[in-house]
């Protein structure tokens, strides 16, 4: 994923999005569904019906940028809600990109034990 400047906040749009939608299609949604600026620099992620396919919308102070993913196998983790938006760190979105559970990812480092 491109890096993102300090301070982006991360929306998933929530609910399922016409995929055949492009740049100016999801930019209504984010005003409409999230009363947000698709044009402030915020990432707006949008999910489709079957839920393999993502579509991530993101100004970058120049134009908008709109990036596809589509997983082979699975599905991307999304909140149940059937409007608005969530919020998520950047990090929550790398997971999501990769087809992690973003909700409840699992730590791998053992705990220090106390001396």
């Amino acid at each position: 994923m491109i890096g993102l400047p300090a301070n982006t906040r991360v929306w998933i749009v929530a609910g399922h999005t016409d995929m055949r939608k492009g740049f100016d299609g999801l930019a209504a949604m984010v005003q409409t569904a999230l009363s947000e600026n698709p044009f402030s620099g915020h990432v707006f992620v949008f999910r489709g019906r079957r839920g393999d396919i993502l579509k991530v919308l993101w100004f970058d102070g120049q134009g908008l940028l709109l990036l596809s993913k589509r997983l082979e196998r699975g599905r991307f983790v999304w909140p149940q809600a059937s409007g608005g938006g969530v919020s998520l760190t950047p990090a929550q979105l790398s997971m999501l990109l990769e087809g992690i559970d973003w909700r409840m990812p699992a730590r791998t480092h053992r705990p220090e034990l106390a001396a």
